[in-house]
């Protein structure tokens, strides 16, 4: 046994990385979920690190239930943003160790993915999102786009009242015959308000109707994906396997969205991938920045039978996620003729900068 010995933390108020160190020497890098992750990684240190230390670094599946059972009194977001850290940090490690990316750990080979320009504006004009979608399709070479109707979490309100009504038609019609058409509710709609607005999707060519309604509101849902003929889906925001079970025995969607930094990595994600596979259900996870997410993500696609037929890919750049500048050397994330790449360099495939790491709060636990 290959015991781990260190675990190191890195981090600002929106990205954290993890370093794991073993007995042996071996290292790995991973990443707790964005966003307030300097609180994640206080509970990584407090609630994730203590249980791990001490535990192989090479065969985690159970040290990862483990710490679950420890902290049965904290379920939900904030504990599975900080186990995604270690999960992460592990596979990257095993990943070194065995000289081979974590695709092929996990029964997939590096290769192409089909990506789909995802926008995450909803203070855009429909103008303005239709010209800067041909430019990427331009440029890119994209064939799939995803764009935001409704307001977040809106109780049935637009972003600016006829924003919806227009950006539609507008983008759709720019976009033309050929493409795969994607919006984003996340969380607007009452039921009848989605039906409506799903009836409006349908009539302009678009196929894919995310999280239409509050996303703990399964019912709801439901009644949304029973009613229109195009994919409903959702799942991202959810991080415990008995909501996904309940989501999937229940019917409430057509595709199912896990995010890996959400719920807990990916050892957690592949069993959710699995229990979706046995449903019939395909896969279509969240990742909607250019942090570690995305590199995750697609090598999970690379890997799952149920795969959807894209991987999400966020078009912001640092006007819209200033925080995601120089997170890594090189770019790890370069689309051709709308395709990814999966490395296939051992571990992720990616190198963090230096520099980065330098400017982040440090923290460290270790049995020493």
């Amino acid at each position: 046994m290959d015991k781990i010995k260190k675990l190191e933390t890195f981090t600002n108020e929106y990205v954290g990385f993890v370093k794991v160190t073993s007995e042996s020497g071996l290292t790995g890098w991973g990443q707790v979920s964005t966003y307030n992750s300097d609180i994640t990684c206080t509970v990584f240190h407090r609630q994730i690190a203590p249980h791990a230390l001490g535990t192989d670094a090479l065969d985690f599946d159970d040290t990862l239930n483990l710490i679950g059972e420890k902290e049965h009194k904290y379920p939900g977001s904030y504990l599975r943003r900080a186990m995604t850290g270690l999960d992460t940090a592990l596979w990257d490690l095993k990943g070194k160790r065995e000289e081979k990316p974590v695709v092929s750990l996990i029964g997939g080979k590096p290769g192409k993915l089909r990506a789909y320009a995802s926008s995450m504006k909803r203070d855009i004009t429909p103008e303005d999102e239709a010209k800067r979608f041909l430019r990427l399709r331009d440029d890119y070479g994209f064939d799939a786009f995803k764009w935001r109707v409704g307001r977040e979490c809106g109780r049935d309100q637009d972003e600016w009242p006829g924003r919806t009504d227009a950006v539609v038609p507008v983008v759709s019609k720019a976009l033309g015959d050929g493409v795969a058409k994607l919006v984003d509710g996340n969380s607007c709609y009452s039921p009848k308000k989605a039906i409506e607005i799903g009836k409006l999707l349908i009539d302009h060519g678009i196929s894919h109707f995310e999280e239409p309604c509050p996303y703990w509101e399964y019912e709801q849902t439901r009644e949304v994906t029973e009613a229109l003929s195009i994919d409903v889906t959702g799942g991202e925001q959810d991080c415990e396997y008995s909501t996904f079970k309940l989501m999937m025995d229940m019917h409430a969607v057509d595709i199912v969205q896990p995010d890996i930094m959400y719920i807990g990595g990916l050892t957690r994600t592949l069993k959710i991938c699995d229990m979706a596979d046995k449903a019939g259900y395909k896969i279509t996870p969240h990742a909607a920045n250019l942090s570690l997410v995305t590199m995750c993500t697609m090598h999970l696609l690379g890997a799952i039978p149920n795969a959807g037929k894209y991987l999400e890919f966020s078009i912001e750049g640092l006007d819209y996620y200033p925080w995601q500048d120089k997170l890594f050397l090189g770019n790890p994330y370069k689309i051709e003729n709308g395709m990814a790449t999966i490395p296939d360099a051992p571990g992720w495939g990616v190198e963090i900068n230096p520099e980065w790491l330098e400017k982040a709060s440090y923290a460290v636990s270790s049995i020493d």
